[in-house]
């Protein structure tokens, strides 16, 4: 067991320097108006700022006319094809998607049969660790939290790489596919060193399948029977496939173009684009929705009563309930108006499994959660108001009807969008331009410089 850094002792030695933290660090959003900076890269109308070009994929949720957003249906595209295409495709044909949505992502076609079956074989050699990896990385420094985990493993990863700071494209495309093979034993094996070392679990790891494929793997991996269905394995395939890219500007695949931009290496990058997927404004919404699911279902009675649940909603987005703030997770996006394409996809198949693993009431729940906040925003903001369903408000139930634990949930996120980066590491690698945006300078205060001796009204505790 790792040993705490007990911080509770430097932040109280440090108490008294937090003000100046305060007083010379925060800007005023009417500071930003000022100088027209665009603050989190959105203008005033909501829609991103134009900051690069990708031929990976698309997100669309509107048109502007006239300088006004319009609000459509929602679009997601994977090198150009809708992914309603890609999915209804294997689907109808009785396959998993995720290997072949990989294989479009990276390389800009449809693979034929045989380049699939040839990409697959790579992806099955590679599911595996150097000798001792797994105990010396992974087991003898475990997590609390997995996300992190998984970037110490990539990092780790680099130490054993011949030359890992090499940037030709042969060379990236090789640790693409290196990366997206072993992810599902990284994610497994981190979670299982947590349960064993936090959680008092016993420790259960399993050696890959040869044969199977990324969701299949994830749950003979991540189950002590390592026993899944035909079903289960079909719809995490599926969750897979819809995040396994979200367009450029998405904050991760953002965070990976500004790093990777500067030259460094294939782990450094993804690193830092997991530290990004991590936070509750972007992957880690799946589990805020999920907290909020089982508050709904601690405040309200009848689940069944619209009345009741409506009521409480309304607390919810009145900052009266749940955590204040005032958001019902799981509702709403920074693209999409009137669909999430990859929420309308997942909907269906989580209604069957609801029905086969008796979780009816739970999914009825969701979907009764969706239409009534829809209804009570627009009542307090117009006709014109569309807010829709995203792709988070279903994968929380999704996971909890495979049995998944809520410490996998971002983690999984992860697994899905690793082609994703690696696909966009590629694309800006071959731009080779270092991406430096400029920052207006906005001092608060005129100081000049003063003699130690002199300085005054400084209060360090």
């Amino acid at each position: 067991m790792p040993h705490d850094l007990h911080y509770d002792e430097l932040r109280s030695q440090i108490k008294g320097l937090i003000d100046y933290v305060r007083q010379n660090n925060a800007i005023e959003p009417s500071v930003f108006e000022k100088y027209n900076v665009k603050r989190g890269l959105r203008n005033k109308n909501g829609t991103g700022v134009l900051v690069g070009m990708t031929r990976i994929s698309d997100v669309n949720g509107y048109t502007i006319e006239d300088g006004k957003k319009i609000p459509i249906k929602g679009q997601l595209r994977y090198r150009g094809i809708p992914i309603d295409d890609l999915v209804n495709g294997f689907i109808n044909e009785e396959r998993y998607g995720y290997e072949e949505v990989a294989y479009l992502l990276l390389f800009g076609l449809l693979p034929t049969e045989k380049s699939l079956l040839h990409f697959n074989q790579l992806l099955s050699q590679r599911r595996n660790f150097p000798a001792t990896f797994k105990e010396d990385v992974i087991l003898k420094t475990p997590s609390r939290n997995v996300m992190n985990k998984l970037q110490s493993i990539i990092l780790a990863l680099y130490t054993y790489d011949d030359n890992p700071d090499d940037v030709s494209l042969d060379k990236l495309l090789a640790q693409a596919i290196d990366l997206i093979a072993k992810v599902p034993l990284m994610l497994a094996y981190a979670y299982q060193a947590k349960r064993h070392y936090f959680d008092n679990k016993s420790l259960i790891l399993h050696q890959p399948l040869i044969e199977g494929g990324t969701a299949e793997n994830i749950l003979h991996l991540i189950r002590p029977d390592s026993h899944f269905t035909r079903q289960e394995a079909e719809i995490l395939d599926l969750l897979l496939c819809v995040q396994a890219d979200h367009g450029g500007g998405n904050n991760s695949a953002f965070a990976t173009h500004v790093v990777s931009s500067s030259g460094t290496d294939t782990y450094s990058a993804i690193c830092a684009a997991i530290g990004s997927l991590k936070g509750p404004r972007h992957g880690g919404a799946n589990q805020r929705v999920h907290h909020m699911m089982e508050d709904i279902k601690g405040h309200v009675k009848d689940w069944k009563n619209e009345k009741e649940l409506r009521a409480y909603i309304e607390k919810i987005i009145a900052g009266e309930a749940y955590d204040r703030s005032g958001l019902v997770y799981g509702m709403g996006h920074a693209v999409y108006t009137m669909t999430d394409p990859r929420a309308e996809l997942l909907k269906e198949k989580a209604r069957a499994l609801a029905e086969k693993t008796n979780h009816v009431a739970e999914y009825e729940l969701i979907t009764d959660l969706a239409r009534l906040t829809q209804d009570i925003l627009r009542e307090r903001k117009g006709d014109d108001y569309h807010i829709c369903a995203n792709v988070d408000l279903y994968t929380g139930i999704i996971y909890d009807m495979l049995g998944i634990d809520e410490d996998l949930f971002t983690p999984l996120f992860a697994a899905a969008r690793m082609v994703g980066w690696c696909a966009h590491r590629m694309e800006q690698v071959m731009d080779s331009k270092i991406m430096r945006p400029a920052y207006v300078y906005v001092p608060n205060n005129n100081l000049t410089y003063l003699p130690i001796a002199d300085r005054t009204g400084i209060t360090q505790a």
